[in-house]
């Protein structure tokens, strides 16, 4: 056993001190950047915001093409003073001013007649037309600054989270990797969280004749720890895999990651050779063809440089292979993605090869930068009282037995003595035999009983107070793509909600009641690839929003040839997932200990946010908030009806999710929900679509809504659990910045200890990795360095810490690999390495953001109670991750259940039948 782990996270040596380089940077200037906005409205008249330049190809075209450019600074487009560029020396004007004019230049079309492509000769020019230059200028910058908030957490200096990445990801590629005799060279590639280094070249891996490419990739990002007294730099790795084959047509290519590796056109600087030029490809469906697209510095690339050939878009998809391996000194490879076809390697590095990359990272950074000091176990309690799995001396089905007991009994707790009325539409004879048949066995019944016609395909079970019916019909028509009109005058939202009307009242047809039941809909349909050539034509979404109309939560379950996975293990888990949203199902027992309340409730919050390009193209946000009485009887589960201020059985919850009507726009509508002012710390600005006043009016909402709630669970203990990376788009106090022990804060008011929502309230924080790689990889590792993974509850030896770490057992349905393969660099014993599945398990940060301490017993005039241990209500959380009937869960499953929940969040716009017909409420 494990009794360490060691978290791939650096952060400020204190005993180093600043961390200064010299640099010189440059500010587009007012009179250039007046001139460059005057371009920009004249090239683009349509724009909503043409104050702000679109300069994020510029940027990249900057930092690929321009010698010693190291970072660009955020939002120098809408701003002339903040600084723009960041290099270990100033760029010459015979680079800089080629590079700006080509980029002018592209704003405009082709047949535009204008001035635009003579910038650069005015930036040249004495004359009266001249167009002033800033000049460059020098500053000592400390990539260890640090502001400390008031609730203890360090923050680093707004311009690190994209500068400090850089420079670290160029001081790691001037080193080379060596591992088990291969030795790996790296190049820097940008990103919009972050930086990340890629071993170039390629490595290759021959399997049946054909070669697959792959590379080592570490993403290098800057992060802040609640309450932590130094800000962190993340290092995380990955096997980065390249695409050579495509499985889909042109028109099916959405959009890709195409890094372009070209020589500088002129004399290089200090960093010459270590950058590569991140660009998108896709299929434009104006222009009909595969297209350079976001911003993509390549088509501005031969402009510099007329002496190489650079791919077009076309050729690069038609002859990938060629171009990974190079065309004269110019290569290109295209990032690879499960979409596109198969890959013959599999992803993830083994944990030997991620602990040597760590170790590799650590020697790189030092002494600027140190390790995080490794983490502890806290409790030996790692998991609830779960049922003990088969092994020596057990019988191999008891567990089985017993599990079918628990299952059958929360289903009859969940149904309270109705019956439960089940529609099976199927498209294949083998889902639906397999569903039949695992359906009894789940819930320890016999083989079902057909009753009516035969015609009817009418099943029942009806024992120990559970009655089950299930008629199996061929799904025909309801399964088949949506028809969404072409006609590209009217909105999108509102062709699609025509398309889903239709469904609706195709499924209506098809329904029958079930007046004193409760119903649930079981469907098979195609995997979502089989819809990608016609956008918005998935019919899953549709037919949820259907069978919510007509009373019923739906499962659904895809055709055999559309997934990895026997058809007895997909049969089962789309049963559970059926029982789960008829609310049969609870937390087991936990074995924390006496210190936690006998009659402790859970309660979990999840916040819902849809862009246009959401499922039903709607914006929307909508607060989830679910609700769990362990040992409670029927109704344990359940959520919050904000329309009508009370609890509901979760089965209702969902039901009423799907009657979202009114869209609820806001400033981040047209943006993706993970931009720079969701992160953490809120740092980086709006995008170019926010409006401050809608997203404020929105928060203050959901948090009203938030207070409303808390003032609900006064009546018991309560642990509320919250996913700080997803409430604090619309609760900003959650931010690490923001946080204060044992206190809540909301809007614009000072926090406020959290007690006063609750006299037994404790907030629980729980954060993972998301896609800004916010919580550091991890690896367990012992006295004689061997490396591994272990499950527990980790923490410093801080008494008053309250940050843990939860890392989840090995599900016993991944595949054990032996010890000592190397993907990276095969050993001859070992040459298939490449081609296995490495599971890395994640890490989940859990804060213990409030509890009764010390202090707040005191301030509260409850001197003589027992104080709790933060420890404890960690180890609680952990414990919630895991149900005898799942894997360790990603989340506490009362947040499991919110998120899920959330699904049925599908509002549809408004369309011309809508309009003519009064609703019906």
């Amino acid at each position: 056993m494990y009794h360490t782990i060691r978290v791939a996270a650096y952060e400020p040596d204190p005993l180093h001190g600043p961390w200064r380089e010299k640099m010189r940077v440059l500010r587009l200037g007012e009179e250039l950047h007046t001139e460059l906005t005057r371009m920009h409205a004249e090239a683009d008249n349509g724009s909503v915001h043409p104050d702000r330049l679109p300069v994020r190809r510029l940027n990249s075209l900057l930092q690929a093409m321009a010698p010693g450019v190291i970072a660009t600074g955020r939002n120098a487009g809408a701003d002339a003073r903040l600084p723009w560029l960041y290099a270990r020396e100033a760029v010459p004007p015979e680079v800089l001013l080629p590079v700006i004019g080509t980029w002018a230049a592209g704003m405009y079309r082709e047949e535009d007649d204008t001035d635009g492509a003579d910038l650069e000769e005015r930036l040249r020019s004495d004359g009266p037309a001249a167009v002033q230059l800033p000049r460059w200028e020098n500053e000592s910058v400390d990539l260890a600054e640090t502001v400390t908030s008031a609730g203890g957490t360090a923050e680093p200096a707004a311009r690190l989270y994209s500068l400090l990445p850089e420079c670290v990801a160029f001081r790691l590629a001037a080193r080379t990797f060596r591992t088990g005799g291969a030795t790996l060279h790296f190049r820097v590639e940008s990103s919009g969280n972050g930086a990340r280094l890629v071993s170039w070249p390629p490595q290759r891996y021959e399997r049946r004749g054909q070669t697959w490419y792959y590379s080592a990739c570490l993403n290098i990002t800057v992060h802040t720890v609640p309450f932590a007294p130094r800000f962190r730099v993340h290092v995380s790795t990955q096997v980065r895999r390249w695409a050579t084959r495509f499985d889909v047509r042109p028109h099916q290519l959405g959009g890709t990651t195409v890094l372009l590796d070209a020589p500088l056109p002129w004399p290089g600087g200090p960093d010459r050779g270590h950058r590569m030029m991140v660009n998108t490809l896709g299929y434009d469906r104006r222009l009909k063809e595969l297209a350079w697209r976001r911003h993509s510095p390549a088509p501005l690339v031969p402009e510099l440089d007329i002496v190489r050939s650079y791919p077009e878009p076309a050729e690069l998809f038609t002859h990938p292979e060629r171009w990974i391996n190079g065309s004269g000194d110019v290569a290109a490879g295209i990032v690879y993605h499960p979409s596109i076809g198969p890959h013959k390697v599999g992803p993830g590095l083994m944990p030997q090869e991620r602990a040597d990359l760590d170790a590799w990272v650590e020697e790189g950074l030092c002494p600027m930068l140190t390790r995080v000091c490794d983490l502890t176990r806290v409790t030996r309690s790692n998991t609830p009282s779960l049922m003990p799995r088969s092994g020596a001396g057990r019988d191999p089905g008891f567990r089985e037995a017993q599990l079918t007991l628990q299952r059958r009994a929360a289903l009859a707790r969940a149904l309270n003595s109705r019956p439960l009325e089940i529609d099976l539409f199927w498209q294949s004879p083998e889902t639906r035999a397999a569903l039949l048949a695992e359906l009894p066995k789940l819930i320890g019944f016999p083989p079902g009983e057909r009753v009516g016609p035969a015609a009817d395909d009418t099943w029942q079970w009806r024992s120990e107070g559970v009655e089950i019916r299930v008629r199996a019909r061929r799904a025909g028509p309801l399964a088949d793509a949506l028809p969404v009109s072409r006609e590209r005058r009217r909105p999108r939202a509102v062709r699609l909600a025509e398309a889903i009307e239709d469904r609706c009242r195709l499924v209506a047809d098809r329904m029958t009641p079930c007046p004193d039941g409760v119903g649930v809909v079981i469907a098979e349909i195609a995997g979502k690839e089989r819809f990608a050539a016609v956008p918005n034509s998935d019919p899953k979404h549709a037919l949820r929003i259907a069978w919510a109309r007509q009373g019923r939560p739906s499962q659904f379950v895809n055709l055999p040839d559309d997934t990895d996975g026997g058809l007895e293990h997909r049969a089962r888990w789309t049963w559970l997932d059926a029982f789960r949203q008829l609310g049969a199902i609870s937390p087991p027992a936990h074995r924390v200990g006496a210190g936690l309340p006998g009659d402790l409730q859970y309660a979990a919050l999840w916040f819902v946010r849809h862009t246009r390009k959401g499922p039903t193209r709607c914006p929307v946000r909508r607060l989830v908030a679910v609700r769990v009485r362990p040992g409670d009887g029927p109704g344990a589960i359940e959520g919050w009806d904000a329309e009508r201020a009370e609890w509901v059985p979760y089965p209702k919850l969902l039901l009423l999710l799907s009657r979202t009507e009114k869209p609820v726009t806001d400033a981040g509508e047209e943006a993706d929900a993970g931009g720079p002012a969701d992160s953490a710390t809120g740092r980086g600005g709006l995008r170019p679509a926010a409006r401050p006043g809608m997203r404020q009016h929105s928060q203050r909402e959901t948090e009203r809504q938030i207070r409303a709630l808390l003032f609900q669970l006064r009546d018991r203990p309560t642990l509320l659990l919250a996913d700080a990376g997803n409430l604090r788009q619309c609760w900003p106090g959650l931010r690490n910045g923001e946080l204060h022990r044992d206190m809540l804060g909301f809007g614009a008011e000072p926090a406020q200890r959290h007690t006063l929502y609750g006299d037994d309230l404790r907030v629980v924080l729980v954060r993972d990795a998301n896609a800004r790689e916010e919580v550091a990889e991890w690896y367990a590792h012992d006295s004689k360095d061997k490396v591994g993974f272990a499950e527990g509850v980790w923490g410093t030896a801080e008494a008053e810490s309250r940050v843990f770490a939860s890392t989840a057992s090995t599900p016993h349905t991944v595949v054990k690999l032996p010890r000592g393969l190397m993907k990276l660099a095969p050993t001859a014993q070992g040459r298939t390495a490449p081609g296995k599945t490495a599971w890395n398990p994640g890490q989940l940060e859990i804060t213990v953001l409030g509890c009764l301490s010390e202090k707040v017993l005191a301030d509260s005039g409850r001197e003589g109670d027992v104080p709790d241990r933060p420890a404890e209500w960690a180890t609680l959380t952990h414990q919630l991750r895991y149900h005898d009937d799942y894997p360790p869960l990603a989340r506490p499953l009362p947040l499991h259940l919110a998120r899920l929940a959330g699904q049925y969040v599908l509002p549809m716009a408004g369309t011309k039948e809508e309009k003519s017909t009064p609703s019906v409420s």
